[in-house]
């Protein structure tokens, strides 16, 4: 794949944060090619070329999280990834990809205004865990932490929101040595960042067949719905103690649990909101793992209610301890709000309700670990998926 100059008038600007711009900057980050090398000779991946694949994901990261920003008009500044050039560079292939996602995300940006959220700040960080190489390509796996902070648009909102993402990058060299990024790959479980592209779904629709488990009524998602107050206080459940849980495990795991994020087993999004569930009083109700009426875990053993999303809610609904909200706007502290992205009767994501302020529920889930992403952030980024809310 052949590599192009990226134009310098093409993207819309970019804040530039301290660390991304000494690292753009810095002579010091571009790859280390030993002097007088043959240009056919395997190229060096030395730890200044590392720490230059470093920086390009954390400029590309950081684009696509200034896409999200609401800035005075005339902001100055110019995408990160315009500084790299050279020696390290996006392909003709990712500049194009890149392109759109920032488009993409800054009509995201727009919809989220229309609906009263904004964002003015992001801060995103990458991490490289892991470098791969074989011959010409290094493959080049991250970890981004990125913080978004709400604008007081009606003053009620959170200060923050925050998600941590992992990502799979390809580079390949050419014969000159010159190393160019030709594949960005999510590896988490889920599409849920919120600087991320809503993964495409097929809109299948599930064959009908005959079922003992309960089946929960959608949820609308319309704004300024019917009230539907809720105690927090002095009933049976402590949904502080819910929402605290959440906050405090959202991205540092409990180690009491196990965790299912990246082990093939569909995510740890219904498995955190269990452990959150039962910091807030839910009881175990023991038994076989695979019997939906029980619910249990522990470090050891899981029932499957406890770790699995359609399980959850039908354990949820028998047990009555849970009712269904007619509106996604309804939710509270302590609620709980799952997904069905594709439409086809099985429920895909689980989340709980860590914050509501007027009138917006906030939500913290993992796959992708993410704090206080509001309600209307999903729907923008899923406008054609199922929502089930519940009360608990």
């Amino acid at each position: 794949m052949k590599s192009r100059k990226l134009k310098h008038t093409r993207r819309r600007a970019s804040i530039l944060t301290a660390a991304a711009a000494s690292a753009v900057a810095g002579a010091a980050l571009l790859p280390n090619w030993n002097a007088g090398a043959s240009t056919t000779a395997e190229p060096q991946v030395d730890a200044k070329t590392r720490a230059a694949f470093q920086s390009l994901a954390d400029a590309v990261f950081t684009d696509r999280t200034n896409a999200l920003v609401d800035r005075p008009r005339g902001g100055g500044g110019k995408a990160l990834t315009e500084g790299f050039s050279g020696k390290v560079e996006l392909s003709s292939g990712i500049d194009h990809t890149e392109d759109v996602a920032l488009r993409q995300l800054g009509d995201r940006k727009n919809r989220l205004a229309r609906s009263g959220e904004k964002y003015s700040a992001g801060s995103t960080t990458v991490r490289l865990d892991r470098t791969n190489v074989k011959g010409r390509t290094a493959v080049v796996t991250v970890t981004e932490n990125t913080t978004l902070t709400y604008a007081k648009v009606t003053g009620g909102e959170p200060g923050t929101t925050g998600f941590e993402a992992h990502h799979e990058l390809t580079f390949k060299a050419d014969k000159k040595g010159s190393w160019q990024l030709t594949k960005i790959r999510e590896t988490g479980d889920g599409y849920l960042a919120v600087n991320q592209l809503a993964q495409p779904m097929t809109a299948t629709v599930a064959a009908k067949a005959t079922t003992t488990t309960p089946s929960a009524p959608r949820a609308a998602i319309t704004k300024r719905p019917p009230a539907a107050p809720k105690n927090l206080t002095g009933g049976e459940y402590d949904y502080k103690a819910m929402a605290a849980y959440a906050e405090t495990y959202w991205s540092n795991y409990n180690p009491a649990y196990p965790n299912f994020n990246g082990s093939g087993a569909g995510g740890d999004c219904t498995n955190f909101v269990s452990q959150s569930l039962k910091a807030g009083g839910w009881k175990h109700v023991p038994g076989y793992v695979y019997d939906y009426t029980r619910w249990f875990g522990t470090a050891d053993i899981q029932s499957h209610s406890f770790i699995g999303v359609n399980e959850w809610s039908w354990f949820a609904q028998n047990s009555k301890r849970t009712t269904s909200l007619a509106n996604v706007y309804q939710l509270d502290v302590g609620d709980v709000l799952q997904v069905d992205f594709d439409k086809n009767g099985s429920k895909d994501h689980t989340m709980i309700v860590t914050s509501r302020r007027n009138g917006v529920p906030y939500l913290t889930y993992h796959s992708t670990n993410t704090l206080r992403r509001s309600v209307t952030s999903i729907i923008s980024a899923y406008p054609n998926a199922a929502y089930y809310a519940y009360r608990t």
